[in-house]
């Protein structure tokens, strides 16, 4: 199975570093979702929640904005902050 990295980041430190199947982000015109070889793109996220499927698992994240780069089948993600 092919798999990306994701890799999320608050500005306390390192949320998730993993290999993921996909993940949808809430970007600002609208949710979006990462499979393996996606372009590269760079987006801002707004509130809404991350979900990311690892091993058949979907795990989420609910956030209240950021930014995401998607390069070479790496997901860079920084956020504000997450809601708990």
């Amino acid at each position: 199975m092919n798999t990306i990295k994701l890799e999320i980041y608050t500005p306390t430190g390192v949320i998730f570093n993993g290999e993921v199947t996909s993940v949808t982000l809430p970007g600002t015109k609208g949710l979006f979702t990462i499979l393996y070889n996606h372009g590269a793109i760079i987006s801002s996220l707004t509130k809404g929640k991350i979900k990311y499927t690892v091993n058949e698992e979907i795990s989420t994240i609910e956030v209240s904005g950021g930014f995401a780069e998607v390069k070479n089948n790496v997901v860079t993600v920084c956020l504000e902050t997450i809601i708990k």
